[in-house]
């Protein structure tokens, strides 16, 4: 076991027991900064001293990089946004083995190696530089020497290595060559960047798909796909099967669809990409959905909902037993919202146990149980299990047929609260949902406690937001005179560097709430139709989720256009 950099520090005589006691009170009290950051910000210790002491704890050589001449070629092996990202700077490589020694200003993230090794496909040794020196190198090396994903691109369309495989059909391409494409220079290079890129605007997902002519690559920026510089069509097989390497998939095997994930850590933040490849016609379309802790945010008070949403759905998340139920459609921050919720309600006197497919983020406290249908491990098969397991709280990835339906209502009639989502485009039609599948409305009425329908918006980038006065059209779109219009404020974002000239940055949820009561499970078991339902929510509170949408654009919050595009099905 590595010894404490502060027993270290006090060994070496560059502090003493009290001084370093005083370190650690300071370090409790500035969210546990780096040990040696505040010995140094404290005036207790030099620069130097905790690059010495990190030397010696984690067996790595201390370099000055001020004095260090780096040859101007290693910028084509460790290109600038990898430097940026990792806070490393290449400093000499091994001809015969080709591996890099870089010079690392955050040494104690033992994953940047291996991030470094899995990208540059040779073996990365670690020494430790000063931060400040590590920024100026990577200023100085890097000046003239940006790329961007274009150069990378012309750099593969005059590679002649590749050039080969041009005039070649895909299925004419031996395993040994696509191997040999994958590990090409260029190819990873791309890669690397479209990755890293992806990760730095808070993509979501990046896709690569294969056409008869072209080869396209996309990524989805807040719900939105953009398109990037395509790369040759004939480093479709290079990149899938590059893919396919880092995610550990079979590269020979082009026919079926593969699932595998890929796990990086950047800037200290550990990234998990999920890998999804499919056959079509023209060759395999991968996407990598880009799971970051970093991004999404699993604070139930900082995902955007209204505080009166929110004291309600507190209070609701508390009760001891029945069922919460949470709709949408895909991609409407469902799980977000209640992975946000469990971590609320995540306190050691209480054992929960949450079903998913596939679970998306790894939460301490909370046991999760990843479905897996091919061996017979279903949702419904999971909860008979959990019951069990003597569980508090269950959540239940998704209540999809009948079968899984009537567990959760058994599981909540025992004693537990059940969390589950739906597909519907509001809160009252969940309840039509659940009838529709063959549950008895007696049971829907001593279950279901409450229902939260939700959708995602962009958000108005706040550097470029301006006010304007809609037209007399888009008022009446919105159901509101354009006289009222004209009394309340309306925000779009003109388009602005910061947010890429797309006028947003960012998404929050619109919602809407509604709550059961003894009136509402009489109207459920008198089977009334959708609408007077839906009306006589409302008359109890229910907000709905174009009301809840025009209270954020009067906010400045997002703009008409969205909640228009998000909300239209529900008002028809």
């Amino acid at each position: 076991m590595a010894r404490r950099l502060g027993t270290i520090m006090v060994d070496m005589g560059y502090l003493d027991e009290e001084t370093l006691w005083k370190v650690l009170e300071e370090q409790k009290r500035s969210d546990n900064e780096l040990l040696g950051k505040v010995a140094v910000r404290m005036g207790l210790a030099k620069e130097d001293q905790v690059l010495k002491a990190l030397g010696e704890q984690l067996g790595m050589k201390v370099m000055k990089l001020g004095e260090a001449t780096i040859p101007a070629e290693l910028t084509e092996v460790l290109n600038e946004s990898m430097a940026l990202a990792y806070k490393v700077v290449p400093v000499a490589q091994n001809k015969k083995d080709k591996s890099l020694t870089v010079a690392m200003a955050e040494p104690q993230n033992p994953s940047t190696l291996d991030s470094l090794r899995m990208f540059l496909g040779v073996d990365v040794k670690g020494m430790i530089a000063a931060e400040s020196e590590v920024t100026a190198a990577i200023e100085r090396l890097y000046a003239g020497h940006q790329e961007s994903i274009e150069d990378v691109v012309k750099q593969i369309q005059a590679d002649k290595g590749l050039q080969q495989f041009a005039a070649r059909n895909d299925n004419t391409i031996d395993l040994e060559a696509i191997e040999e494409m994958a590990e090409a220079a260029p190819v990873r290079k791309l890669l690397n960047m479209v990755l890293l890129l992806a990760i730095k605007d808070k993509a979501s997902d990046v896709h690569f798909e294969p056409f008869e002519d072209e080869y396209k690559m996309r990524y989805r920026v807040d719900g939105v796909l953009y398109e990037l510089v395509p790369p040759p069509r004939h480093l479709a097989p290079a990149i899938a099967s590059r893919i396919k390497v880092m995610a550990n998939l079979d590269i020979a095997e082009r026919r079926l669809p593969q699932d595998g994930r890929i796990q990086l850590a950047i800037g200290g933040n550990n990234v998990d990409i999920r890998v999804s490849t499919l056959p079509t016609l023209f060759g395999e379309s991968v996407v990598l959905r880009i799971l970051d802790r970093t991004v999404v945010q699993l604070d139930i008070r900082k995902i955007g909902m209204p505080g009166d949403t929110l004291g309600t759905w507190l209070e609701l998340i508390q009760k001891p037993n029945g069922i919460i139920l949470v709709t949408g459609p895909t991609s409407s921050g469902k799980t977000t919202t209640l992975y946000a919720t469990l971590n609320e309600l995540n306190h050691i006197e209480d054992k929960i146990i949450t079903t998913e497919e596939p679970v998306e983020y790894e939460v301490d406290g909370l046991i999760q149980v990843p479905i897996n249908s091919d061996i017979g491990v279903t949702f419904a098969a999971c909860l008979r299990a959990i019951l069990r397991q003597d569980p508090d709280k269950i959540l239940v990835g998704e209540t999809r047929d009948l079968e899984t339906a009537e567990i959760a209502i058994q599981a909540s009639l025992t004693g537990h609260i059940v969390f589950t989502t739906l597909h519907t485009n509001d809160a009252p039609s969940a309840i039509t949902r659940l009838r529709d599948m063959g549950l008895p409305t007696f049971l829907i009425t001593a279950t279901v406690e409450g229902v939260l329908a939700q959708r995602l918006v962009r958000k108005i980038c706040t550097n470029c937001r301006t006010e304007f006065t809609p037209t007399p059209e888009v008022a009446m779109e919105l159901g509101m005179t354009h006289e009222d219009a004209t009394k309340k404020k309306f925000y779009y974002g003109k388009g602005c560097e910061r947010c890429n000239n797309t006028g947003y940055k960012g998404r929050m949820g619109i919602y809407e709430l509604l709550l059961m009561n003894d009136v509402l499970r009489e109207m459920i078991v008198a089977e009334v139709s959708l609408d007077d339902f839906r009306n006589a929510c409302r008359k109890f509170g229910m907000r709905t989720l174009r009301e809840s949408g025009l209270e954020a654009i009067h906010g400045g919050l997002t703009s008409v256009e969205e909640v228009m595009r998000e909300t239209m099905i529900d008002e028809m």
